[in-house]
């Protein structure tokens, strides 16, 4: 199996809405195909409107196994009015909030991806309580606030099978980057001090983890 994604899938990734660029993205497809062999569902946490999940979704698709996303896609605190992040066309026009779902559906749509994911829409501590199977891969990239972040971690690390992998997104480790980064930095130090996960590759703030034990 190809670490490469085909035109098409870079295509769809590249006029996707969201904000992981092309680098991490490849590093991100190349982890889940890689996660994908141990037969076990690929799942992230943050989906925003589906750009990471056409990676994601394509490398489930190749190995036959599922992409499970997790999102209340109602939108993270850098995303709300006011904020740099802020899209006003992901807000809903007849209730003014944040709903990044139909832009979502129309990403896995357009990229024909549909029936290779499955999407729960809630609190991702919610979803992980009642959550009770091993999972190939986890890929977190929701909330930027060490109350979501470390919940996000806490929720979803012990579901990763040994030898699957933890991935971790906007890993910043400068002080500067108090609000984008240093959340997940934490959760990034807080894994690697379990004694479950070992590093297998940085490609800028994206952290690529395996499990290789208990300890959680």
């Amino acid at each position: 199996m190809t670490t490469a994604p085909k035109p098409d899938i870079l295509a769809a990734f590249e006029a996707a809405k969201g904000f992981m660029p092309m680098n991490e993205g490849l590093a991100l497809y190349a982890a889940a195909v890689g996660a994908a062999r141990l037969g076990l569902p690929l799942l992230e946490v943050g989906t925003y409107c589906g750009r990471s999940t056409i990676l994601l979704a394509d490398a489930a698709r190749a190995a036959g196994v599922t992409a499970l996303t997790v999102d209340h896609h109602r939108g993270s605190e850098e995303q709300q009015p006011g904020w740099d992040y802020h899209d006003p066309e992901t807000v809903d026009p007849e209730l003014g909030v944040m709903d990044t779902l139909p832009a979502f559906r129309r990403t896995l749509h357009r990229a024909r991806l549909e029936e290779h994911v499955v999407a729960l829409v809630g609190r991702s501590p919610q979803i992980a309580k009642v959550w009770n199977s091993p999972l190939g891969l986890v890929f977190i990239d929701g909330g930027h606030t060490d109350e979501h972040a470390g919940a996000d971690y806490e929720g979803w690390a012990p579901h990763v099978a040994v030898g699957g992998l933890l991935l971790i997104h906007d890993v910043f480790p400068e002080p500067a980057d108090e609000f984008t980064g240093q959340a997940p930095y934490r959760v990034h130090l807080r894994a690697l001090a379990s004694g479950a996960f070992t590093e297998e590759s940085v490609t800028d703030s994206l952290r690529v983890l395996r499990r290789t034990g208990a300890g959680i």
